[in-house]
């Protein structure tokens, strides 16, 4: 395999469809991780990023946007997370961790590809985008996570309301809320943040269809995350026996209880419907309201995957532990609880990305021990060949 020559971030003219070993769709903290171990097993890879430098979603976050998780449990694999390491990183140092990742491991991001569709070629992939037309590897790695697709369910009479709904993936900040009256609907982390900031200069409800829980940041003097490390259960593949649809704990230094308590914001059940000028809630009130921020989450963007069959309706993936179940050499990298608890986090995808490249390692010594249309004509050379891989993959 020939390592990609390629530096990291830099978009490139193409003549034509190229060949790699592997294909890397989004330059996020999932793609940066799955390319820094392509780099290191030696294949020639590219990884297309639809956006105009390296990152993914994390540009495009609300401006306050503080980790729950400290710096050093929010690096990725070969580049500890910059500062102290028990501060809680900003949405633009991560940001900006990212593009010094892709740039500091030579990672060849081309931008400005935004995937139309992945379809087979023979024994692997073609890959189609906007900008550059054509690509070709024997593997594919679908990286664009879990963060890059609004979910915004619909509510009765929701086209009659004459205010403004936007989902959290469109908030920046307070300022064009201030004096007004908002309901953010959700109940994670985001909801709880972004609920808070507005407190401070609108009168905010956070609805939500359960009671909202907080779980501590620290205990006995600890962030939680060291408490997840030492005991393992980061590593637990939790998603195969508990739901995780529904939003889990709110992580909390005492900071967001407080505030509900104390009404800024104040919490209800979910309003049952919309009218033109605000919102009914569940015990039959009506009250104008001038916005609604749906906090309600994310679903995986993949939809350029359909074409190979590997999707359910709802838009999530056949796979277990990263790799599709019915499609050979298509893999992921950043699904939540994909092979454990941190699996969509920063510290989590390292290790995620490290199984599905061995696992794509020894897919391509596969295709090459066993190539299709094998006859006792082309045996000799067949053998002679794998030989050749399984040395060059060692």
């Amino acid at each position: 395999m020939a390592a990609a020559e390629a530096a990291g971030g830099a978009a490139r003219p193409r003549v034509g469809p190229t060949d790699f070993d592997a294909l890397v769709i989004g330059a996020g903290q999932a793609g940066l991780a799955a390319g820094y171990h392509l780099r290191r097993a030696g294949f020639s890879f590219e990884i297309l990023e639809a956006g105009d430098e390296p990152g993914g979603s994390w540009p495009g976050y609300y401006e306050s946007l503080t980790l729950f998780s400290p710096s050093r449990y929010s690096g990725l694999p070969g580049m500890p997370f910059p500062g102290a390491p028990d501060r809680y990183p900003t949405r633009d140092e991560v940001t900006a961790y990212l593009r010094r990742y892709a740039e500091a491991f030579g990672l060849p991001v081309s931008t400005g590809e935004r995937v139309l569709r992945a379809e087979r070629a023979g024994a692997g992939f073609r890959v189609l985008t906007v900008a550059s037309g054509e690509y070709q590897a024997r593997t594919l790695i679908a990286a664009t996570g879990s963060f890059s697709k609004p979910h915004r369910p619909h509510f009765a009479n929701q086209g009659a309301f004459r205010g403004s709904i936007l989902h959290a993936a469109e908030y920046r900040n307070a300022d064009p809320f201030r004096g007004k009256r908002v309901v953010v609907v959700g109940g994670g982390n985001s909801a709880v943040q972004i609920a808070h900031e507005l407190a401070g200069v609108a009168e905010t409800t956070l609805a939500t269809r359960a009671p909202l829980r907080f779980e501590p940041q620290s205990i006995l003097g600890r962030d939680v995350h060291f408490w997840l490390s030492v005991s393992g259960l980061d590593r637990l593949p939790l998603g195969r026996f508990f739901d995780v649809s529904e939003p889990g704990a709110v992580v909390d230094d005492g900071t967001y209880a407080a505030a509900v308590r104390a009404g800024r914001p104040d919490r209800r059940p979910v309003f049952s419907r919309f009218t033109e000028g605000g919102v009914v809630w569940d015990d039959g009130t009506e009250e104008a309201v001038d916005a609604v921020v749906l906090a309600t989450g994310y679903r995986p963007n993949l939809d350029y995957l359909r074409p190979l069959g590997v999707l359910r309706e709802d838009g999530r993936p056949y796979q277990r532990a990263g790799i599709a179940r019915s499609v050979p050499g298509l893999y992921f990298v950043g699904l939540p609880f994909q092979t454990s608890f941190a699996s969509a986090t920063l510290r989590g995808v390292g290790p995620d990305a490290a199984l599905v490249v061995a696992r794509a390692r020894r897919h391509l010594a596969r295709s090459v021990v066993e190539p299709a249309g094998a006859t006792p004509d082309n045996a000799l050379g067949a053998k002679e060949s794998a030989e050749e891989a399984f040395h060059a993959l060692r």
